[in-house]
């Protein structure tokens, strides 16, 4: 089989980092965007010889295997239905889109088309992550009971998506992962302090039918830079902070024991607290994101399904759908 040949569709803050991860695997053909100035950086800094602000040329050129797009969230619905339309194989960044009648209607055509889609949830291909997985899976943790994450910065400010939507996408992908469950019923309450209508920060609750719950703070208006996600299970805890570069898993061997209460004279006899070790476990850290580039490749070649595959992309867009309507709706608990 002869080497893939990729077009990139939006080059610009992300868009960049597709580039160079797709050149760097060697199969970069072509860019696109609606920015000159943007195609002449990826010319300048990446030896691409095919520019195009029309995606009309990338998807009747017939050399050309997949198309990624990392375009504003917007776009995401209109750009891939092209591109699917295309029969060529479609990357798209979370989230899938912004409606989940959109994402459904692209997973079907990509079925009909026998078209491999993929949607861009990073984390799934972080090498902590995966390890976390093992860990639930095996029973390390004992029962998952609940979790929490923060996922806050000073950073960006979007036009188009407010900040469940911009952000949120990743922590819902990785609890539905981890957690395996189905997601019940959510609730979200936010503000919006600098633009009308978009909520800078959003709180946003997930609560699974198996009984475990999770709650997400998101915000691009705060002065930490935090990425961190704790899990907290019947015989231990464990706490997931992708901002250290090393020492990201931590585990926490802490938790509370129940015995025979017939030898107790009290409730608080029955139930003891514990206390032991913490445990650091080794991460082999390998860019999510070239891990994530790779996996489409080797998708397209093998025409197999992807781990974010497009029912990965919908479910997350529902959830999120849900989580909006409850936003609008002051927090009022909806039902997935």
């Amino acid at each position: 089989m002869r080497d893939l040949k990729i077009a990139v569709v939006g080059t610009g803050n992300w868009g960049r980092h597709l580039v160079r991860n797709y050149h760097d695997l060697g199969v970069l053909y072509a860019c696109c965007d609606i920015d000159e100035d943007k195609l002449e950086s990826a010319r300048k800094n990446f030896n691409v010889s095919k520019t195009f602000s029309d995606l009309g040329t990338i998807l009747s050129d017939p050399e050309v295997d997949g198309v990624v797009i990392a375009a504003p969230a917007v776009d995401h619905y209109r750009l891939a239905k092209a591109s699917i339309e295309a029969k060529k194989a479609t990357f798209v960044e979370k989230p899938m889109a912004l409606k989940e009648s959109h994402c459904r209607e692209l997973l079907e055509l990509s079925e009909r088309n026998n078209t491999v889609l993929m949607v861009g949830h990073l984390m799934l291909y972080h090498p902590a992550l995966k390890k976390i997985k093992e860990y639930i899976d095996s029973g390390e943790l004992g029962e998952i009971y609940y979790s929490y994450s923060q996922r806050v910065n000073l950073g960006a400010v979007r036009r188009d998506e407010n900040s469940l939507w911009s952000f949120a996408p990743h922590d819902i992908s990785m609890l539905v992962y981890l957690f395996g469950g189905e997601v019940e019923n959510v609730s979200a309450r936010g503000q919006f302090y600098l633009q009308k209508d978009l909520e800078d920060v959003v709180f946003l609750s997930l609560y699974f039918r198996d009984k475990k719950m999770s709650q997400v703070q998101i915000s691009w208006l705060d002065p930490h830079k935090e990425r961190k996600l704790t899990i907290v299970g019947s015989r231990k805890m464990l706490v997931f902070d992708d901002v250290q570069s090393v020492e990201k898993i931590k585990i926490y061997n802490k938790g509370v024991d129940k015995k025979g209460r017939s030898n107790f004279d009290s409730y608080g006899d029955y139930l003891t607290l514990r206390t032991g070790d913490i445990y650091l476990p080794h991460v082999d850290m390998v860019e999510p994101l070239r891990m994530e580039c790779v996996h489409f490749l080797d998708c397209i070649r093998e025409n197999r399904r992807p781990l974010t595959d497009g029912r990965n992309g919908l479910e997350v867009v529902k959830i999120l759908e849900k989580a909006q309507e409850s936003l609008r709706n002051n927090g009022l608990p909806v039902a997935v």
